[in-house]
């Protein structure tokens, strides 16, 4: 029973954020609208990012994920610069769909990879770090904005309890019993 117990990471780990002017910095005062589902999956090292936006004052001209700073604040590009490839550029509304190797350093703006050790491992070690602790946020650039229009950060997404984990908490609530009734 005790193995059943064992906690440890389960794949993938889900991220969502609805992006916004407001949740810029600055705030922009944009009427954009968006949501970003980012998932990662710490065994295959694969981010998949999915971003629906609409409503950009101007066309868009980039939209990346930023790492590691606390909600509200600012931080460097983490993923590829000027922006993830094949992103719609020019349109006020669109969606994009892609999945990146974190083990590949075209996966990563390469100022966040020294920013990191130097190395791929360091950049995918730091950016997953930053994810889990809702230290990541993707916006999208616009003509209008610049320095973003819209912006979301990304908030882990609870686990439900997995079977195992509850098997694991019965076997031990059972072995408890079972001790404090045979004295």
């Amino acid at each position: 029973m005790l193995v059943l117990a064992g906690v440890g990471y389960s794949s993938p780990l889900t991220f969502t954020g609805t992006l916004s002017g407001a949740n810029e910095n600055p705030a922009t005062g944009s009427p954009g609208t968006g949501s970003a589902l980012v998932t990662f999956d710490p065994v295959t090292a694969l981010l998949t990012v999915n971003v629906t936006f609409s409503g950009l004052e101007a066309g868009s001209t980039a939209s990346h994920i930023h790492c590691c700073v606390a909600p509200g604040g600012t931080a460097g590009v983490a993923t590829p610069v000027p922006t993830f490839p094949g992103f719609p550029l020019g349109v006020t509304s669109g969606t994009y769909a892609q999945t990146f190797d974190l083990t590949l350093a075209s996966s990563f703006n390469p100022a966040f990879v020294t920013a990191n050790g130097g190395t791929v491992a360091g950049a995918e070690a730091a950016f997953a770090a930053g994810l889990e602790n809702g230290m990541a946020y993707l916006n999208v650039h616009t003509t209008a904005f610049p320095g973003g229009e819209v912006r979301a950060f990304l908030a882990p997404v609870p686990e439900p309890v997995s079977g195992t984990l509850f098997a694991g908490a019965l076997g031990m609530l059972w072995l408890m019993r079972r001790r404090s009734t045979a004295r």
